[in-house]
């Protein structure tokens, strides 16, 4: 890295990379029993295989764009865990691995393997996708007939990204 500047931006964008996860896990806290096996209609995925495709595709860019810190990859892309804590452990592992791989290539000053013309587009690529399931997360919910109010989720979402530390 160039200089403090530098490095202070390079922390605040991984902190929108922390706070997104964090984010993403408070929502499947937020899932009411019975709620990781909704979808929006048949054959759409169910809600939690909306989480696990987000944990699964986090994992297959890492492989792409910075092998070095690639795991072994879940055999199925679209997986219905039950268990939200497994879900949880999962997304917050790739999410590590993730942040990791893109710290290491800013720091080295080195470009992705294969994607993006910068690594913070990964980060960028990586919430920009997740925000769009998570929409159709809370979508599936309110279908299904177990909504999370904006009452419930504003404080686990929105305020997570606003809060000043």
């Amino acid at each position: 890295m160039a200089n403090a500047t530098d490095q202070s931006l390079l922390e605040a964008l991984l902190d929108s990379w922390d706070r997104n996860n964090t984010i993403l896990v408070n929502l499947l806290r937020a899932v009411p029993e019975g709620g990781l096996a909704v979808r929006a209609m048949e054959g759409s995925p169910s809600v939690a295989e909306l989480f696990t495709h987000i944990h699964y595709v986090r994992l297959v860019f890492v492989l792409e764009d910075a092998p070095e810190f690639a795991r072994k990859l879940p055999e199925e892309e679209w997986f219905a865990e039950r268990d939200p804590d497994r879900i949880a452990r999962l997304l917050n592992e790739s999410a590590k691995e993730v942040r990791d791989a893109v710290k290491s290539k800013v720091e080295a000053g080195r470009d992705m393997d294969l994607h993006y013309d910068h690594p913070v587009l990964l980060l960028q690529h990586m919430i920009w996708h997740e925000g769009y399931h998570h929409g159709q997360i809370k979508l599936a919910l309110k279908l299904g007939g177990r909504p999370i109010t904006d009452k419930e989720a504003g404080p686990v979402t929105w305020g997570v990204w606003m809060r000043k530390k």
